[in-house]
């Protein structure tokens, strides 16, 4: 019995091992231009476009050949709206510098309207300029009628 106890702590250390060996973490922050789709709300002196900030940080779990899940957490500066972005990323290496990222992104608005919590679709490009440092890309889809849209050109740094 202890035989059997000794080999599963062996067995979920070497997973544990195996799968920490296989992620990156990161910071990454940059500028948003976020594209208001509605006329009937008051979204400030510029209601089609406003340019914001972001930052937060990421984890990247390598799967196998080329693809990975990256998720994000992300704290977003738009005017007087504040919002956390956790986008939730299928990652594909096109090759070992350039990447592309597709998933859902779950929003929590601090201050918009009633409805808080909204769920949106990314599409992302990321190129590493460096070994850890990357410059990208990403548009955001919102699907509700009173739901923005935004690109989002940043940096981001794997430790």
């Amino acid at each position: 019995m202890k035989r059997t106890y000794i080999l599963m702590v062996i067995i979920c250390v070497a997973f544990t091992m195996q799968l920490t060996a296989q992620t990156d973490y990161g910071i990454k922050g940059g500028l948003n231009f976020t594209f208001f789709k509605v006329l009937e709300g008051d979204f400030g002196t510029n209601p089609e476009t406003e340019i914001g900030y972001y930052g937060g940080a990421f984890v990247d779990f390598k799967i196998d050949n080329g693809f990975h899940i990256q998720p994000e957490l992300l704290y977003i500066g738009i005017s007087d709206f504040k919002f956390l972005n956790a986008p939730i990323y299928l990652k594909y290496d096109i090759d070992n510098s350039l990447h592309v990222l597709v998933g859902p992104s779950l929003n929590y608005f601090f201050d918009f309207f009633t409805n808080k919590f909204k769920v949106r679709a990314d599409l992302s490009f990321a190129y590493d300029i460096l070994e850890k440092l990357d410059v990208h890309m990403k548009y955001t889809i919102g699907f509700e009628e009173i739901s923005p849209n935004g690109l989002f050109l940043g940096l981001g740094y794997r430790f």
